[in-house]
């Protein structure tokens, strides 16, 4: 294998980070459903004070013409090329306790160097836990909490946090291989898997921000601040409804999953509240056609706003 060490660089700040923090990981690329992960790294490095401590080789990392960078076109000329990036920084939380956070986007090539590379990082500075979100679209309602599926060695929050423990077989993102060798080394980790609302899932939903930040917080004790977030989340939550309560379609799907979720949370003999009358889950094409009807419902609403 490629020395792991070619992937980044470190900065001179790496000197004098100390051992012990916890390894708070979200990146972004596969299935961010409502934003979640992607809200959530920005809330954190737009809140909090941060330094960078390792920058991760872009070029080598990521395929451009997959995921391609956003460059504005000014008239007659070329302005503010956004380019992708994947850092490790040292933060603070809202009582200045210091933690490592890996952000950006998630690696199209190398994962294993790239896993062993950040195990290496682990190592190197004593991480005392690593903990990650992710976020998939499922069956919910978004008038219920966002319920978390949690996997990792922390047996203590999945007993008291995981509302969902399937037995199957799922894409893997880089994190995932991350927990898993992590895992095997005997290493502290937990991963959260946000379960959203799937007609929510092409949306920017401030609550699965903040149930990645409330799981994150219960996973290592940071405290985050979320005031003006769950300002963001009133509001978000008060158009969905106007718009769910104008629509009578829309309104029998939020209370069909409503009572399936009531009727799991209560112990009913339900497997999971995501599935439908016949225990099955929805189709992907199924899902997708309600997340369709629901956006053009949104679409149509913008479109009759006053300017």
């Amino acid at each position: 294998m490629r020395d792991p060490g070619d992937l980044y660089e470190l900065s001179d700040e790496s000197a004098v980070v100390p051992d012990g923090l916890h390894l708070v990981a979200g990146l972004t690329g596969f299935a961010d459903a409502g934003g979640a992960v992607s809200q959530f790294t920005e809330y954190l490095l737009g809140t909090l004070e941060h330094t960078v401590i390792a920058t991760f080789d872009t070029d080598v990392l990521l395929d451009y013409r997959a995921r391609r960078p956003i460059i504005y076109f000014d008239e007659d000329h070329l302005t503010d090329y956004q380019a992708p990036s994947l850092k490790l920084y040292l933060a603070r939380d809202e009582i200045g306790q210091q933690f490592l956070l890996l952000a950006g986007f998630e690696p199209d090539f190398r994962w294993e160097q790239f896993t062993t590379a950040l195990v290496q990082l682990v190592e190197r500075f004593s991480v005392v836990s690593t903990t990650w979100v992710h976020a998939i679209p499922m069956p919910v309602p978004h008038t219920r909490p966002i319920g978390v599926t949690v996997s990792g060695t922390r047996s203590d929050l999945v007993e008291t946090m995981s509302v969902w423990r399937p037995h199957t077989q799922v894409p893997a993102n880089v994190l995932h291989l991350l927990e898993f060798r992590l895992q095997e080394s005997g290493a502290s980790t937990v991963g959260y898997i946000l379960l959203v609302p799937h007609y929510l899932a092409d949306t920017e939903f401030p609550s699965a921000a903040l149930s990645a930040l409330e799981s994150t917080s219960a996973a290592t004790g940071l405290i985050f601040p979320t005031d003006h977030l769950r300002e963001q989340n009133r509001e978000f939550l008060n158009r969905i409804n106007e718009q769910v309560g104008e629509n009578p379609e829309l309104a029998k799907l939020v209370g069909t999953l409503e009572q399936r979720y009531d009727s799991y949370m209560e112990g009913s003999t339900l497997r999971s509240p995501l599935t439908d009358e016949d225990g099955e889950l929805p189709s992907a094409d199924e899902i997708a056609a309600e997340l369709e009807k629901f956006l053009a419902i949104r679409r149509t609403k913008d479109d009759d706003s006053p300017a």
